[in-house]
């Protein structure tokens, strides 16, 4: 019935956003108690397996692979983890840099997606499984790649309390050379977090020194969500 293929294209849709919501709330226990790297790691491979699950969908004839898939993409991208990541590996001069870069190419990787999606590229009837499989290529690359590089200094000196790792970390990233001040800075910042309670979201939401930036947050997320950029 028309109804209940327009209620299914509707749940396919924003599945993603309730994957992208549980990700994200379990990202902070997850990068504390595994690191940022591995977190990185294994959601490169639950994106591959999830480009794979979506990718075979016409094949088996099940548009449930295409719900599964979908929702598999959300969980794996938590852009606040790459943020986190991607700063803490940049030299200082170069971090706001950086982190401006995750901004561009999650925005470039949109347009691109969109642009392949036409009818006369990828969105044809015979391509559209190569489309949906498509977002596996940026993982692949990312885990071929990412176990070159260290895990972030800042976790290795913060959580795991090694100092070696964390220098020897720093200098291959940075190169040879006395990076002792950006030591100093992260263990400033362990010293800061000691005393620092870290809330819970439920803890956030009643806390009143905090409610009007979360007001303002919600009020934009939703402006963003409800001003029709998605029809578009």
């Amino acid at each position: 019935h028309q109804d209940n293929l327009l209620f299914l294209w509707s749940i396919t849709v924003s599945i993603f956003g309730i994957g992208g919501l549980l990700g994200s709330s379990g990202s902070r226990y997850l990068t504390v108690k595994y690191g940022k790297k591995k977190c990185l790691l294994c959601n490169n491979l639950l994106m591959i397996v999830a480009a794979s699950i979506m990718g075979c969908s016409k094949i088996a004839q099940s548009f449930e692979m295409i719900l599964i898939g979908r929702f598999m993409c959300g969980i794996s991208l938590c852009v606040p983890l790459h943020h986190q990541y991607v700063g803490e590996i940049s030299p200082k001069k170069l971090r706001g840099f950086a982190n401006s870069t995750s901004s561009f190419f999650w925005s470039l990787g949109k347009a691109v997606g969109q642009i392949s999606g036409q009818r006369e590229l990828l969105g044809s009837q015979s391509l559209w499984p190569m489309l949906m499989a498509s977002c596996g290529l940026p993982a692949l690359v990312q885990l071929v790649t990412l176990p070159f590089f260290p895990e972030s200094p800042p976790y290795l000196l913060m959580h795991k309390g090694d100092q070696e790792g964390c220098k020897k970390a720093i200098r291959q990233l940075w190169g040879e050379g006395h990076h002792q001040a950006e030591i100093d800075d992260i263990m400033k910042e362990k010293a800061t977090m000691k005393n620092t309670k870290i809330l819970s979201v439920l803890e956030l939401m009643k806390e009143p020194a905090f409610r009007w930036q979360l007001y303002m947050i919600v009020v934009l997320s939703a402006t963003i969500q409800l001003c029709g950029i998605n029809a578009v």
